[in-house]
């Protein structure tokens, strides 16, 4: 008779989901990463993948908010407006955010292109027009653009690009709260803990305040 392996042998043979991968919170972009993603698409033409990366840095937005926008969301007379505002997904919070000149370029040249209009879904991947881009194909584009630029995929998440602005206007101005209110976070400690704020950082924007 063949001994059947039991329960907690088979358990231990089991390769954990995470085996091979780097987890942790994963870092944001340099300024120099973004501008060169930037360029690549431009130069090779790429106007729906330049408004999805320009609008995921602006906005700040969890991957599955910025897949799941509408053309309403930024641009409900038709072109992009300056501010936008959305319900989150995950907190039913609304949040508002920014958009720059170059990403409403983006998003004009982008809805001329696929000639979408108010109603419809802003990105589509390939399970047809009435249906949004998923995040695992979202996560999938945004390996393409770092291996583009010779950065390593695995070393990056979509959170990245929702980290890179938050992180850069906090280093700039050490406003905490500010950040908060754009990330869209409940509480202050959450934002602490999302920026990855060290002791030290507090002193060093401390050092910088004379009374």
């Amino acid at each position: 008779m063949t001994d059947v392996p039991s329960t907690s042998e088979n358990f231990s043979k089991r390769v954990p989901w995470n085996k091979g991968k780097i987890v942790g919170a994963k870092p944001p972009l340099r300024p120099k990463h973004v501008w060169s993603i930037r360029t690549k698409l431009q130069v090779e033409g790429r106007t729906r993948d330049l408004a999805l990366f320009n609008i995921a840095i602006d906005s700040k937005l969890r991957g599955c908010d910025v897949v799941a926008l509408k053309v309403d969301d930024i641009a409900p007379r038709g072109y992009a407006a300056d501010r936008a505002s959305i319900r989150q997904k995950k907190t039913g919070r609304p949040v508002k955010f920014e958009l720059t000149e170059a990403t409403r370029e983006a998003i004009d040249d982008y809805l001329r292109t696929t000639g979408k209009k108010p109603g419809d879904r802003l990105f589509t991947g390939r399970r047809g027009p009435d249906r949004s881009l998923t995040t695992r194909q979202y996560a999938g584009l945004l390996s393409d653009w770092l291996a583009g630029i010779g950065l390593d995929p695995h070393l990056f998440g979509t959170h990245s690009l929702r980290r890179t602005k938050a992180t850069l206007i906090y280093r700039r101005t050490g406003n905490l709260r500010a950040v908060q209110l754009l990330l869209g976070h409940t509480k202050i400690e959450s934002t602490v803990r999302y920026l990855g704020i060290e002791v030290d950082d507090a002193l060093a924007i401390a050092e910088q305040v004379d009374v």
